[in-house]
């Protein structure tokens, strides 16, 4: 009984150790919701933490609403109390795996894979598939992703005096420069 228990002890630390876990938390997310001629709706997360395990490709990410900076006080203001309601939904996530992750092919020349999860927004919880871009940028993978996301399936109310100033597929990019921890 005590070998098995200290075999297992050592199966869950040697997981623990050797595992392969890459993270930042100074990561940017960027979204554009403009539409043509008329002012623009821009705003910058850059404070968005990312974990990535090499060894099974999870990619988990997070983002504080209110961390989204305007060129507009005003326009954050709408932003964080009439749209995304930040009190309420403070903040957005997405869980999910790259797919056929394979850490030798990493190099400085950017490789493409697929990304699938789960993303958070406004407390309502969409699967989605993109491709994200790795790239080994002086021992840290940076990886990077656009992929566009609709309001109303997240539930997020825009009203009818703006509908038309505000794009129905607003982009998201995403830029995490990962490092070992």
């Amino acid at each position: 009984m005590k070998k098995t228990i200290i075999l297992v002890l050592f199966f869950i630390i040697g997981n623990t150790v050797f595992s392969q876990k890459m993270m930042t938390r100074v990561g940017e997310i960027k979204f554009e919701a403009s539409m043509p001629a008329l002012e623009e709706i821009a705003g910058t997360n850059k404070t968005a933490s990312c974990i990535f395990d090499e060894t099974t490709g999870d990619f988990v990410a997070l983002s504080l609403v209110k961390a989204f900076k305007f060129k507009s006080p005003l326009m954050e203001e709408h932003f964080n109390e009439n749209y995304m309601e930040s009190s309420k939904f403070p903040k957005a996530t997405f869980k999910g795996k790259i797919l056929n992750f394979d850490e030798k092919k990493l190099s400085t020349t950017k490789i493409v894979y697929d990304l699938e999860g789960d993303l958070t927004i406004h407390g309502v919880t969409k699967k989605i598939k993109t491709k994200i871009n790795l790239v080994l940028v002086g021992g840290k993978v940076n990886a990077i992703t656009n992929f566009s996301v609709n309001p109303q399936d997240y539930n997020i109310e825009i009203p009818n005096l703006v509908k038309d100033k505000i794009a129905k597929d607003v982009k998201l990019t995403v830029n995490f420069l990962l490092e070992t921890k």
